[in-house]
């Protein structure tokens, strides 16, 4: 089944994409939640013009998301947390905190754009944390986590 995704959809694709799923995923989760339409040829038609409007502001976009992730590269936050004496975190370190840490540094991120390089954080120290800014567009950002 062709479809074509109305917003982002984690695993299958980007707004605007065209792409082919299996019958039971586009006509059962798809479809009904309004994350895609049907590529019928009238719709096919509407995507094309969609696409050519969209092209300019898509290299704008771009073009800001590749000056973010050279900023956001040069930068190093700390993210505060309860620790015991041995270095040991009440909990763990989550996207949220992450994610007010950057504002406070004045950059506006989205929690649901960060993802925290290997496991889950639970000892004091140095970790990094990769932020998807744009479809292929991503920055590395170095925290650490400090007692509070």
């Amino acid at each position: 089944m062709e479809i074509i995704l109305r917003t982002d959809v984690k695993g299958l694709g980007y707004k605007n994409d065209m792409v082919t799923v299996r019958n039971g995923y586009g006509r059962n989760f798809l479809l009904p939640k309004g994350l895609a339409v049907l590529a019928t040829e009238s719709a096919k038609k509407m995507h094309a013009e969609v696409l050519k409007q969209t092209a300019f502001k898509e290299e704008k976009t771009r073009a800001e998301a590749t000056a973010s992730a050279d900023k956001l590269a040069n930068v190093s936050i700390k993210v505060g947390a309860k620790a015991g004496e041995n270095g040991k975190i009440f909990g763990s370190v989550t996207t949220i905190q992450i994610t007010e840490a950057l504002q406070k540094a004045g950059y506006n991120v989205e929690r649901k754009n960060i993802e925290i390089v290997g496991e889950n954080i639970k000892q004091l120290g140095n970790y990094t944390a990769k932020v998807r800014l744009y479809k292929e567009i991503a920055a590395t950002v170095n925290f650490e986590v400090v007692a509070e």
